[in-house]
């Protein structure tokens, strides 16, 4: 049995969210980069310099990337022999996050009741999702999720007859549905399976993956391949302003469902793409 402490869980939590929201991570850096090189439009390879140039400041000064700072989610794989002592999970995400936004002047974005709208002025609650694992490992993998490309979301249910056609033309109508709102170039998330509630869940998921990582599932990673083409030919472009980068990667995450069923939720993001990890 191995014990973690609350503020153990706080204080990384704190750092994420900074990190997350100051520095570009690495996998991101090199594909905008790729983007640079790939485009021949002078506007969009200009508009992707500028987004790098952006993150170079950001990280230099300990300043964010965007104004919109983002709605915390966390998924944590909580191994079977980790006790926690001192408080709750929950509280140690929660209380991490105050502390992470307060310390960095990080914009609060979350408000307590979606009728009433009243900010709650530290962006807590953060949204925690959590796996038991074996081990004695706490393992935090961190999104700071921003409302332009989260509005951008969509779900369908959709028919078995569907098929593979139906997938790829509605993944590729959301992300052109999106254009410039989601601050492209994006990254867009599947999720394919499981129910209602559960493709959702796995297409934010799929969003933690390493941009460009295939699936290892040959028919899924296939699907990526082809959905990111026929995403990258509707020529919006970096930031609406056209070329061939509208996405840096289509990531598809699959699960088990009814048979009745093909369930797909899309869940786009935007080329800050602020996630961090760490493993306690």
């Amino acid at each position: 049995m191995k014990t973690i402490r609350f503020d153990q869980i706080r204080d990384a939590i704190a750092g994420l969210c900074q990190r997350a929201n100051f520095e570009l991570t690495a996998d991101m850096r090199a594909a905008l980069q790729a983007g640079v090189e790939r485009e021949t439009s002078p506007l969009a390879q200009n508009t992707l310099k500028r987004i790098l140039q952006n993150a170079d400041i950001a990280k230099e000064r300990s300043l964010p990337m965007c104004q919109d700072t983002g709605l915390v989610i966390v998924f944590v794989d909580v191994g079977q022999d980790v006790h926690i002592e001192g408080g709750t999970l929950r509280d140690a995400i929660n209380e991490g996050v105050r502390h992470g936004y307060k310390e960095g002047f990080l914009r609060a974005s979350v408000t307590g009741d979606p009728i009433q709208r009243k900010n709650t002025g530290d962006n807590t609650p953060a949204v925690l999702h959590t796996e038991i694992v074996p081990g004695d490992a706490l393992r935090l993998q961190l999104l700071a999720k921003g409302g332009g490309c989260e509005n951008m979301s969509r779900f369908k249910m959709l028919t078995p007859a569907d098929g593979r056609d139906g997938i790829v033309n509605f993944v590729v109508e959301t992300a052109k549905l999106a254009g410039p709102n989601a601050c492209p170039p994006i990254v867009v998330g599947v999720g394919i399976g499981g129910s209602f509630e559960y493709s959702a869940v796995l297409a934010k998921k799929s969003l933690l993956r390493k941009i460009g990582e295939r699936s290892a599932l040959q028919h899924v990673a296939e699907l990526e391949a082809d959905i990111l083409k026929k995403v990258n030919e509707s020529g919006i472009g970096p930031q609406g302003y056209g070329g061939k980068t509208t996405s840096l990667a289509v990531q598809i995450e699959v699960a088990a469902c009814h048979v009745a069923s093909l369930p797909v939720s899309v869940n786009i993001e935007c080329h800050a793409h602020r996630h961090q990890e760490v493993t306690l």
